[in-house]
């Protein structure tokens, strides 16, 4: 592990890092912004992540749906996180261009909904449903190789918005279909991954839920980071 003593890290930033058993001791820490998968998180002797975990839910109640058990509930989370992306989605038709403009490094709201598309085609397609078919080109899947243009993904392509929604609409559509007829039984068990070498790899030996979890997940991350982007971009003091 690596120490830093006596550092100045004003400004810092750590992108896709591993900070596992990471400790900050002595340190002052003002204005920090924390993004990322967190849990077992102690601030000055507090373990802080139930409170984080329970504002956020109490922020976003569709998490406590995507979390169940209950195909009815999953099905009113699927409904849910659909609505909200139309809505944001008709604030970006509002400006033009918008969905091409990036903060921070981040993907622009037309990335982000190309991700999703990948999201549907892998973890819903081929984890849930058990689809060997390749993916649809337009998708932006994983920087990982081999995978980054595998499986039918065209790294050429530069779809405009109408595109993409398009496509958006019709996975929404197939995933709200599948879940008015799945079963508990369905759900709990064990994911049919194709057995050959395409993404996710780590998918076999997990539920039908686990990776249908993985989807509306996704979907309601990447809404929130679009969301957040979007507000930063539309500031009055945006550059």
């Amino acid at each position: 592990m690596t120490r830093y003593v006596d550092e100045d890290l004003h400004g810092a930033e750590f992108r896709e890092c591993e900070l596992s058993g990471a400790r900050l001791i002595g340190v002052v820490m003002q204005d920090a912004v924390i993004d990322g998968l967190v849990t077992n998180l102690v601030v000055n002797g507090v373990e802080v992540t139930g409170y984080v975990e329970a504002e956020l839910d109490r922020r976003h109640p569709v998490r406590v749906l995507i979390r169940s058990e209950d195909p009815a509930d999953l099905r009113e989370a699927a409904r849910l996180l659909h609505a909200g992306w139309a809505a944001t989605i008709e604030r970006i038709r509002r400006t033009p261009g918008i969905e091409r403009r990036s903060v921070n490094d981040e993907w622009s709201a037309l990335q982000t909904l190309r991700h999703l598309v990948f999201v549907h085609d892998s973890w819903f397609r081929r984890c849930c449903l058990g689809s060997a078919g390749l993916f649809t080109p337009m998708g932006i899947g994983t920087t990982v190789e081999p995978y980054r243009g595998a499986h039918g993904i065209d790294l050429s392509l530069d779809p405009d918005l109408d595109e993409v929604v398009s496509v958006r609409a019709a996975q929404a559509a197939e995933l709200e279909a599948w879940l008015e007829e799945v079963t508990p039984a369905r759900l709990a068990a064990r994911a049919p991954v194709p057995d050959d070498d395409v993404w996710p790899p780590y998918a076999r030996g997990r539920s039908v839920r686990q990776c249908l979890g993985t989807v509306l997940n996704e979907t309601f991350e990447h809404h929130g980071f679009c969301v957040r982007d979007l507000d930063l971009i539309e500031a009055p003091d945006a550059g």
